[in-house]
């Protein structure tokens, strides 16, 4: 059974892939900077080609505010499985 990442996300991206914004929790945020990207694959260490294998997760570390401005930054790290199309987020520490 795989661990749980987070939570379902609705995630808006511009022309390079890169989130722009996300719904969550039935609230829109809009992403201000982008801290972290990298990719993965999910059993990286059992690849036998001497080819590295297509990734399969990108992860982005962004810090992101709700719309309507009433609340501060904060940060997240949003998951796209790249099969499956789907993005999952988690809240990260300030």
């Amino acid at each position: 059974m795989g661990r749980v990442y987070g939570e379902p996300a609705e995630v808006q991206t511009g022309e390079d892939g890169s989130p722009t914004g996300f719904a969550w929790r039935e609230r829109r945020y809009t992403v201000i900077s982008v801290h972290e990207y990298w990719m993965v694959n999910r059993d990286w260490w059992r690849a036998s080609a001497p080819a590295p294998a297509r990734p399969e997760l990108e992860f982005w570390r962004v810090e992101a505010v709700p719309e309507g401005g009433r609340h501060s930054a904060g940060g997240y790290e949003l998951r796209r499985d790249i099969a499956a199309g789907a993005w999952t987020l988690r809240r990260v520490a300030d």
